[in-house]
């Protein structure tokens, strides 16, 4: 085979199927046959023209399971016929100041997946070898795409603070990621409160690990989780500021609210509700690919496993508007094979 087909998005709102032609890989590279891949909310950043140049094609997707089949020179720890994952980031260069001091996640010339180069929206991907995560038997590749990312993400974020098991945790918003952020949380033995708008969502929750259930249409979020003692951790997986703005003070004492969830619109926070408690807001991104590999190993350890809508590659177009209305449940996987 001396082409493959990928989707290539261009301008705003316009994705195309088109025939490339197949490359040997960079050095430091690996060129890999795609199975899966997941489609994520960020996606919108390529697809919705929102990059430094949306002129050029460029090929969404950083959810990527597939098997390598050729390395680039230099590259010694990785073979073809090896089963690996990609995610948001595509490998570390192993030589900026961030690199230097063991923070691989700010590596100040790593390549995001899908937005900055070539994505999983195609029967073919290339990366980093740096980048690449092994996928440990006993998980499919329709289940482990979405772990790459949504589950990394929350993975990484419930780490965030040292907090004890038994401590009361919770997850803001139960779609693509607070779904499996649920399900960690529990499996890290959390008392485990989910928060999401409306009742319809929580035998859901409660099936997936929730221990108490709160229902941001009818109360005050914020105010219940401080009935119940404080939340040591809360992560806001939910796509609005404005949502997040009461959940800091239904913090435990230095407890910390961890946003994962990009919103179009600011926190707003109250500087008493930050003092009193020493309670703290941070960001978290996501995680290196040695700790991608520790989230796939204790996913599989544990039963976690996304829920997941199938669609084939050719019908990526569909999939991404499937994503973006929100109907999905809750993360939409193409499948390459199909």
């Amino acid at each position: 085979m001396s082409t493959y087909r990928a989707f290539e998005a261009t301008g705003v709102h316009n994705l195309q199927l088109v025939e490339r032609e197949l490359v040997e890989p960079a050095p430091g590279h690996v060129r890999l046959r795609v199975e899966a891949c997941g489609i994520c909310h960020t996606d919108v950043l390529t697809i919705e023209g929102l990059r430094s140049d949306p002129s050029q094609p460029l090929v969404p997707g950083h959810e990527i399971v597939g098997v390598i089949d050729a390395v680039g020179a230099g590259v010694t720890a990785w073979q073809p016929g090896e089963r690996v994952g990609v995610g948001f980031l595509n490998g570390q260069c192993g030589e900026c100041q961030s690199c230097r001091r063991g923070d691989f996640v700010n590596c100040a010339a790593q390549e995001q997946t899908g937005t900055t180069v070539d994505g999983g929206y195609a029967e073919v991907a290339y990366a980093r070898a740096s980048g690449l995560v092994r996928i440990p038997e006993g998980i499919s590749a329709i289940d482990a795409a979405p772990l790459l990312c949504a589950g990394l993400t929350t993975f990484i974020a419930l780490q965030q603070g040292p907090t004890r098991a038994g401590a009361l945790v919770a997850v803001q918003g139960i779609g693509g990621l607070g779904h499996v952020a649920v399900q960690y949380a529990r499996s890290l033995g959390y008392q485990v409160a989910a928060i999401a708008r409306g009742k319809d969502k929580e035998a859901y929750a409660r099936q997936l690990g929730a221990h108490v259930y709160i229902d941001s249409n009818s109360t005050d979020p914020g105010a219940a989780l401080s009935e119940l003692g404080g939340a040591s951790i809360i992560v806001a997986t939910a796509t609005s500021g404005a949502s997040m703005n009461p959940l800091v003070r239904g913090l435990a004492p230095n407890g910390k609210l961890v946003v994962v969830g990009a919103a179009p619109d600011p926190l707003t926070i109250a500087t008493p509700d930050l003092i009193f408690g020493t309670h703290s807001v941070v960001g978290s991104l996501t995680g290196s690919s040695i700790e991608n590999e520790d989230n796939l190993a204790f996913s599989l350890a544990h039963g976690i496993r996304p829920s997941v809508e199938v669609m084939p590659f050719a019908k990526a177009p569909e999939a991404y508007e499937r994503m973006l209305s929100g109907a999905a449940r809750f993360r939409v996987v193409l499948d390459a094979a199909a």
